[in-house]
């Protein structure tokens, strides 16, 4: 499914090439004083790199989407007087932290970006070819041959971001995923009553006791087959993948809050059964229109494998003791 007038693209497929070194030159050096002189041919220019540089700054690779084809410089040829040829200028693609580089034929993950002005080289520029004065020696005074510069490379690569957050929150559309996002950090996702409010990951800093704090990732909502590409399917459900504590929530006026909570497992364990080794947390949420022996029925039934709180993001109710939770959980 394809998110119409979205800024959050996640995935995009781009040909890259790199620079042709230049030409060694095959000069001899001739002027008013010398009539046959030796080799002076200068070196050819390497060829322009293309680089992955990651930046903490950027959230999506929206940028790629119209710019399908980056091109690195050649490097110019060697001249005589042993001038080397000018390099060329290395092309930079500037992407979000979690960004994943794979081959587009096989689909070879080759690298990851994960820090800050971190650079990997995607394509290499040729080598500048070596002039003529490189090659004399005691038996050949007077080569007149020269190195051709390197080739250039070039090829498609996919890049696919996986947003990277502490923790991420799980659950089916209007369980109160974004509302609670909204509370605990300065994010501002759109809410509203009604299913796939959330169409893209948002993000938000929680600020925690001490000056500390954690990333937490709304992550749309999942529906039954997801893991099979329904509703918005696989598009969304790696970005779960980078989280390091995974927080289910299901809404108190749920019909059976054990079942959804096992479907959303089943639903996770379909797409990449090493997610069920995350940490879990289990929050009920909307739970001001509980009172006192409902929530002591509610918590006869729920799983017995993984901390459950009741919260309300509106009224307020447990969001400390939630946080809490989280912040222990992340420093196990």
């Amino acid at each position: 499914m394809r998110v119409k007038n979205s800024n959050f693209v996640d995935y995009v497929k781009i040909f890259c090439r790199s620079g042709k070194g230049g030409a060694g030159s095959s000069h001899f050096r001739r002027d008013k004083t010398t009539a046959k002189g030796g080799p002076d041919g200068g070196d050819g220019g390497h060829g322009g790199s293309v680089i992955i540089r990651g930046n903490k700054q950027m959230w999506t690779l929206l940028h790629l989407r119209y710019q399908k084809h980056i091109f690195a410089d050649h490097g110019g040829d060697g001249t005589g007087s042993n001038s080397f040829g000018k390099d060329g200028v290395s092309s930079y693609i500037e992407v979000p932290l979690g960004t994943i580089i794979k081959h587009a034929e096989s689909g070879e993950v080759l690298f990851e970006i994960t820090n800050d002005a971190e650079e990997i080289t995607l394509v290499k520029g040729g080598m500048g070819g070596r002039g003529n004065s490189h090659f004399k020696s005691p038996t050949n005074q007077a080569p007149r041959y020269s190195q051709p510069g390197g080739d250039v490379i070039e090829d498609w690569f996919v890049l696919e971001l996986k947003v990277l957050a502490d923790i991420g929150l799980v659950g089916f559309p209007n369980a109160g995923k974004s509302t609670l996002l909204s509370v605990v950090s300065a994010a501002k996702p759109q809410i509203a009553n009604y299913p796939f409010t959330t169409l893209v990951p948002n993000l938000g800093i929680v600020s925690y006791r001490d000056n500390q704090s954690f990333i937490m990732a709304d992550i749309p909502g999942i529906i039954e087959g997801a893991s099979e590409g329904k509703g918005l399917g696989l598009r969304f459900l790696r970005h779960i993948e980078r989280n390091s504590t995974l927080l289910f929530m299901v809404p108190a006026d749920s019909a059976d809050i054990s079942k959804e909570y096992e479907i959303l497992l089943a639903e996770l364990q379909k797409y990449n059964p090493e997610l069920l080794d995350k940490d879990r947390i289990l929050a009920i949420s909307k739970s001001d229109m509980l009172d006192e022996e409902l929530i002591a029925e509610i918590k006869e039934e729920l799983p017995t494998d993984l901390p459950c709180l009741f919260i309300s993001s509106v009224a307020q109710q447990g969001i400390t003791e939630l946080k809490d939770l989280i912040w222990k959980k992340l420093n196990e």
